[in-house]
């Protein structure tokens, strides 16, 4: 008989990273292994280990066993294992290392910490080719070396760098053959009247026929939603009041935005038909498939018959309000920056036209009608940039680059042999010994070979991450960026403004105050550094 894979729960895999799984046995060779590392000279070389694993089955390895393994693998290439890297429920083929959460922080910031990065095998690592290529490369910038548990793998080699490309292509083909077999069931799905996989549209429900078939029902809380607001809309009752009602009568949850209403109500689903959606421009849409007749495909009984969804998106369209074109950069500067003081969300600009003109102005998000709204956003932002330039815009733009240590050990390799050898020959009967003359230039040498270690820095001998400043200030960079420059570093560093709006008597506009947030930290946040991953993408 076939043998069946049994894969956890979501409630098991997120419990697994836990010492519950750790059995006594386990634990006891944990600590024999960490007794031998403890034996290894000061200079080893120091390994990371990367354990991941998407789903646990009863085929797959555990991350228990694949730490194991790799420490075992650590002690007999007499490696230190510096870190474990543990990034469980993540798919290879989905999530490159540098954005795991665990691996990404060691590769994107930790760097010096290790020489060797270990995995299990290496469908645990990569799969997909271009993202070895990225942690080939990436190996080679900062000098790291690759070693798999079981497949032959070694950077430091040119036959192992062959290898890891070709099993690496192997691992992206069998991905390519799983996502062209999920591809292909979607697409055959999507032309038949039969409801295969997918999640039903709003309104709709799946349920199980007298045949055994999967079939698509109405959901009677959802089927009541959604004609309660067709009556609604066509006695001109605004989506914002509907969306109020539904959430509050319990028809519809605590998440339901306006938005999500009218997508909703404009769904040509609700008609029975097959669809499928379609992003143009950041907004969601679906649209309807056709069948080999060129007709709709009908997969369940309407919720609206075609004059009733019609006369519903007669009623929205009438209401709705033609806002104007966005900006490239967004209607909103210093997003995520601007908050309110009362209830701490984000102030974005909201846009009202009507025959007098066009008013921009900042609100909330939580508070009653948007709090009370400040009708000029430029002058908020001004007053911003003021506020900021004065307080940080002499600091200097410095960036993190890495530094290696390699040179400067080998100078103190150097130097440490030079003094060792005169001070032997120094000795009675060494070969500086014998004349006064010899003796006093060897001792000037070796003075002068001592002043030139000491004068090494220790730190300098270790890989290390080391600010470089490149003469300009953040208020030179800012000037030639923008408020688009200034918005993405202060959001990058955490600054927040808080924005407090007092309702001011006889005064429609109300009274603006404004408290900028530096966190104490903020020259060590300002410091820009490099992503090695960026170009990838």
């Amino acid at each position: 008989m076939p043998k069946h894979s049994r894969s956890r729960t979501t409630t098991e895999q997120k419990a697994y990273d836990v010492e519950a799984e750790w059995t006594a046995n386990d634990l006891a060779l944990l600590e024999e292994l960490k007794r031998a590392e403890a034996l290894l000279p000061k200079d080893a070389p120091r390994a990371l280990l990367s354990v991941r694993l998407s789903v646990l089955t009863e085929d797959t390895t555990s991350p228990v066993r694949q730490e194991l393994d790799l420490r075992m693998l650590a002690r007999e290439k007499g490696c230190r294992v510096v870190g474990v890297a543990s990034d469980l429920n993540v798919s290879a083929t989905k999530v490159p290392p540098w954005k795991r959460k665990q691996l990404g922080d060691w590769l994107n910031n930790r760097v010096p910490e290790f020489d060797v990065l270990m995995f299990w095998k290496l469908d645990r690592f990569v799969r997909r080719l271009s993202d070895l290529a990225t942690m080939i490369d990436w190996c080679l910038k900062y000098e790291k070396n690759l070693i798999s548990k079981n497949d032959s793998i070694d950077l430091t080699t040119t036959a192992g760098k062959i290898m890891v490309t070709i099993i690496g292509g192997i691992a992206e083909i069998e991905a390519a053959n799983t996502s062209t077999r999920v591809a292909s069931l979607w697409d055959y799905a999507k032309t038949q009247q039969e409801w295969l996989i997918g999640k039903p549209a709003y309104g709709y429900m799946t349920d199980v026929d007298e045949n055994g078939k999967v079939t698509l029902v109405h959901d009677p809380t959802a089927y009541r939603a959604l004609h309660w607001a067709r009556r609604m809309a066509i006695r001109g009752v605004s989506a914002r009041r509907m969306v109020m009602v539904l959430v509050r009568s319990g028809m519809c949850g605590p998440g339901l935005t306006v938005a999500t209403l009218l997508r909703r109500l404009r769904n040509p689903a609700l008609l029975g038909y097959r669809v499928e959606e379609l992003k143009n421009g950041g907004q969601r849409r679906s649209k309807l498939i056709l069948g080999t007749d060129g007709k709709p495909i009908k997969v369940a009984e309407p919720i609206f018959t075609e004059e009733e969804f019609n006369s519903l998106g007669a009623a929205l369209d009438k209401r709705m309000k033609k806002q104007p074109a966005r900006q490239p950069s967004g209607a909103t500067k210093f997003l995520g920056v601007l908050i309110c003081a009362d209830c701490e969300t984000n102030m974005y600009v909201r846009v009202t036209r009507n025959n007098f003109g066009v008013y921009p102005y900042l609100r909330c998000q939580e508070c009653k009608s948007g709090g009370r709204g400040a009708p000029n956003p430029m002058a908020v932002y001004e007053q911003l940039v003021a506020d900021v330039l004065s307080v940080l815009g002499d600091e200097p733009v410095q960036t993190r680059e890495y530094a290696k240590g390699a040179e400067a050990r080998r100078e103190v390799e150097r130097l440490e042999g030079s003094i060792a050898y005169y001070m032997k020959e120094l000795e009675p009967g060494g070969r500086f010994a014998k004349t006064r003359f010899t003796k006093e230039q060897a001792e000037k040498t070796l003075d002068k070979l001592i002043a030139e270690l000491e004068a090494i820095d220790p730190e300098t001998t270790q890989d290390r991450w080391v600010n470089v400043h490149n003469g300009k200030t953040f208020r030179e960079r800012w000037e030639e960026g923008g408020m688009e420059a200034m918005g993405a570093d202060l959001l990058r560093v955490g600054v927040k403004c808080k924005i407090t709006r007092t309702k001011v008597k006889g005064v429609r506009a109300p009274h603006i105050r404004m408290k900028l947030m530096i966190p104490k930290d903020v020259r060590e946040r300002l410091i820009i550094k490099e992503d090695d991953f960026a170009k990838v993408f």
